[in-house]
């Protein structure tokens, strides 16, 4: 592939990811029926939600991600206190929406300077995956420096197997969609996370789309694997309600890097908060340049 188009998918995968963040923010909380009622089917981004925002307003989905982007370049590679200190910064800023075990770590950090918890049963919600996109940018070449910086970045807040094992299978599968590697790549990476922990299989898809990192991973893998189209994959999951800002973003990730950032409705795009799309136009490139 030509450096453009791996610019391009990568785009596609940053800019995706907020589109669905600020799509299924709408919806969060809801079962399928209350959206089928309310909207027939969800597919404008029109703010509102629990969270009352406006349109095109993102959550702590993309505002974590940049926080990680913007350390990245800051220290113009990795440096885990950076991470660290910008997450503190985004929670004293009064973001709109935090995760319990996302505040629960970065307050920890805050009060003892400890950049990780032990590990817990408590930590296997999604709060480490979706939040990783700019580790996957910034290391696309290198998949040693790939799996160690996405680890000490989860374990600021989540330390689990089932996070951890998930964190580095989406990664992954983002990292090959944006180099443009086939699809029975990404499926075999799902396979073996399947083959590690077994409770990951989405075939059949069980329709559970809790903040449990598990319940995501299966909604996010049936429907981008089972759609043809960014419009569809994206439409099809924060339609299932639940955490749909967070499996949104995460859709959206995977199918922005498969489809390209070509793929995505100008009508999303263009009701995005801009400064939301500046900043992930100007990371973008420049976490390429570092990997």
């Amino acid at each position: 592939m030509t450096t453009t188009q791996v610019l391009n998918n990568a785009l596609g995968a940053y800019l995706g990811f907020a589109c669905g963040d600020a799509l299924g923010a709408t919806v969060e909380f809801m079962t399928p029926k209350q959206i089928q009622k309310r909207f027939g089917v969800h597919q404008d981004i029109v703010g509102g939600g629990w969270l009352n925002l406006e349109a095109g307003q993102v959550t702590d989905d993309t505002q974590m991600s940049l926080t990680i982007g913007q350390a990245i370049i800051d220290t113009q590679g990795w440096n885990i206190q950076a991470v660290a200190d910008n997450f503190v910064t985004w929670l004293e800023s009064d973001p709109p929406d935090i995760g319990n075990t996302c505040r629960r770590g970065i307050t920890r950090y805050r009060e003892s300077g400890v950049l990780a918890g032990l590990p817990s049963h408590d930590d296997a919600g999604n709060g480490a995956c979706m939040r990783n996109l700019p580790v996957v940018l910034a290391t696309l070449n290198r998949p040693d420096f790939f799996s160690e910086w996405s680890l000490q970045q989860c374990h600021i807040t989540h330390n689990n197997p089932l996070s951890d094992a998930a964190t580095l299978t989406v990664g992954r599968i983002a990292n090959h969609l944006i180099q443009g590697l086939d699809m029975d790549t990404c499926r075999q990476e799902a396979e073996r996370l399947i083959q590690q922990y077994s409770e990951f299989s989405y075939c059949p898809y069980l329709g559970k789309t809790s903040g449990y990192i598990v319940d995501t991973v299966q909604t996010i893998l049936h429907y981008f694997f089972s759609t043809d189209s960014f419009e569809a994959c994206l439409i099809a999951t924060v339609n299932q309600g639940g955490d749909a800002d967070t499996t949104g973003a995460l859709a959206g990730m995977l199918a922005g890097a498969k489809y390209g950032v070509q793929q995505i409705p100008d009508r999303w795009l263009k009701q995005l908060d801009p400064q939301v799309v500046y900043k992930i136009r100007q990371q973008t490139i420049e976490l390429m340049q570092i990997a």
